[in-house]
């Protein structure tokens, strides 16, 4: 006999549920329910439909061979009851059934379920302070918002415009103002780096310099706490401790926060951030009651604490687990790794696992490796430095993470996405030294650059290689008396050296790979040498030789000048 499915939200994980389920039972009657009129679409295409991108709203919603996901789309090819602008209001696990009201007429009807499905997703942060009602302030919370925000700017309205939020969909807004349409761009983060918690402050670093590169204006540890009412209910400004921003357009990208308010009023078990928790198998604590998508909790693969995170690549996997759960065939989500990736401009910065900071945080033995190599081919014409960051744990050699800053083009995420298929089978350094990587000189080195970065990790935990810390580092550079028996030996060529020479004088010593086996008696006992090269892997053959002859100090500075030259330092000359 077949069973009745009722699942709330039609954006991602109902829809890839919904979908599922008919193939596998037919005869079953699945209801989607969704208080919108626009339902199953890319939500994170939004920045690229805002750029111009994506050139029409409807290709967020169409299928890959051009049909719009609408309600008889769904009914007719997928054979899905879709009722749209209907809002749940209350769940009653006793009797089964969901009371749910028609936004159009507000008739009102209860849907009998066996199985439930919760994909309400997430809601947009909404900053504490006046103003977020005036007009010309808009948060990233459904594709009507994105529509009215291209008309605007397509009809002219808009000159100048601030975006609050330095996360991926903060700076993805940023970019999309700023690159097709030419709006003067201001973005703010309360935090001291963009992408907070997702990335290390040296990638962040990366990231910011390549956008104020472009024109995007940006201020960390900065905030809104004002929005400027120009006495007719539009936003003319935004003010923050600091200063006052002219603005014709706000958009505040704050973050989200799981929309799980039926699940609170069923008496399902919530954290007390707000995400719906769920065993492996995607069930409350109801079973049959299942929830998916951006309303869930979900467990970290590296510290098995409960994490959040809301991805739509996520939401259809989920739902799919949903499915076959429900129907019969018994299937798991154990957990996630945290994987990101984004563009800006003409750069690309993605992670996965744990950030070096949080991997402290978490109780790791925790180092990283920083590189700087090609990414692909170092002969092959347009070869880029990519710059990548392996973050392990000593003890149990473990890799913990991977991030990575370079080229938008498709080195990083194939790095990045062999990396978090390793971490979430608990992949160490030596499974990543020895992971087989397709090899042609147009895609990558003959070493490839994860390997390379393998290789770090184990000279470091091996104790072959000693690094300074980056941080540590810069802020000697820009105050030297605080290692006064530290100085760089710089590797490179004199011409690329005498500079520095000359400005710091004997705190910077020039002296060229090829020579150091000859002039080595030149450097003095009771120093600290830092030794730098362009990439590092010159500067870690030099205190192999340094460390063998036993009488000169050093550390290296992994990733080298390829590395510093990306941050944007006010002491890097030209």
């Amino acid at each position: 006999m077949g069973k009745k499915i009722v699942i709330i939200g039609a954006v991602a994980a109902g829809p890839k549920a919904a979908s599922r389920l008919k193939r596998l039972r037919p005869d079953w009657e699945v209801t989607v329910v969704d208080q919108d009129s626009l339902i199953s679409y890319g939500g994170c295409g939004i920045p690229y439909y805002v750029s111009g991108d994506v050139s029409d709203e409807s290709e967020l919603r169409a299928t890959s061979f051009h049909v719009v996901r609408d309600a008889d789309f769904f009914e007719h090819s997928k054979g899905v009851r879709m009722l749209t602008r209907t809002r749940a209001l209350a769940i009653d696990r006793e009797k089964k059934q969901v009371l749910v009201r028609n936004l159009d007429s507000n008739a009102e009807q209860q849907l009998v379920y066996d199985y439930l499905l919760l994909a309400t997703g997430a809601k947009p942060f909404e900053l504490p302070i006046p103003g977020m009602g005036l007009d010309g302030v808009f948060t990233i919370a459904d594709l009507h918002r994105a529509i009215e925000i291209k008309a605007r700017i397509a009809q002219g309205k808009v000159s100048r415009a601030v975006v609050i939020g330095g996360g991926a969909i903060g700076i993805e807004m940023a970019e999309a103002l700023t690159d097709l349409w030419g709006i003067e761009t201001t973005l703010l983060e309360l935090a001291p780096q963009l992408l907070p918690k997702l990335v290390d402050r040296h990638f962040a670093m990366m990231l910011t310099r390549h956008l104020e590169e472009k024109g995007v204006i940006v201020h960390v540890r900065e905030s809104a706490s004002e929005l400027l009412d120009d006495g007719q209910g539009k936003v003319c400004g935004v003010k923050t401790a600091q200063r006052v921003l002219e603005a014709d357009l706000v958009i505040v990208a704050a973050g989200v926060r799981p929309r799980s308010e039926l699940a609170q009023a069923a008496g399902l078990d919530v954290a007390s951030w707000g995400g719906i928790r769920v065993n492996q198998r995607l069930q409350t604590t109801d079973p049959a009651i299942y929830a998916a998508g951006d309303c869930i909790a979900v467990t970290s693969l590296l510290t098995g604490q409960e994490t959040y995170t809301p991805l739509g690549s996520l939401a259809n996997r989920e739902g799919r687990i949903v499915a076959d759960n429900m129907a019969g065939i018994p299937s798991r989500f154990n957990g996630v790794c945290g994987s990101f990736i984004m563009k800006a401009f003409e750069r690309c910065i993605a992670a996965t696992g744990l950030t070096y900071e949080a991997a402290l945080a978490g109780g790791f033995d925790a180092d990283y490796a920083l590189t700087a190599p090609s990414d692909r081919a170092h002969f092959f014409p347009d070869q880029a430095v990519v710059i990548l960051q392996l973050v392990f744990d000593r003890r149990s050699r473990r890799v913990l993470g991977l991030q990575a800053f370079g080229m938008m083009n498709d080195s990083i995420s194939a790095r990045v996405d062999t990396a978090a298929a390793l971490i979430a089978k608990g992949g160490t350094i030596e499974d990543f030294s020895l992971v087989e990587m397709a090899y042609a000189p147009p895609f990558s080195s003959a070493i490839d650059s994860i390997n390379a970065a393998a290789h770090v990790a184990e000279n470091m935990c091996d104790k072959r290689l000693r690094r300074v810390d980056l941080d540590r580092f810069l802020a000697w550079m820009e105050d030297m008396s605080i290692e006064p028996a530290w100085a760089v030996l710089d590797l490179r060529h004199p011409l690329e050296s005498a500079a520095y020479v000359e400005k710091y004088g004997d705190k910077w010593v020039g002296m060229e790979y090829g020579q150091v086996r000859r002039r080595h008696h030149e450097l003095s006992s009771g120093i600290t040498y830092i030794i730098l090269c362009n990439a590092g892997t010159r500067s870690y053959e030099v205190q192999v030789f340094l460390d063998h002859l036993g009488t000169i100090d050093n550390l290296v500075l992994c990733g080298g000048l390829n590395v510093i030259s990306r941050l944007g330092v006010g002491w890097l000359l030209k």
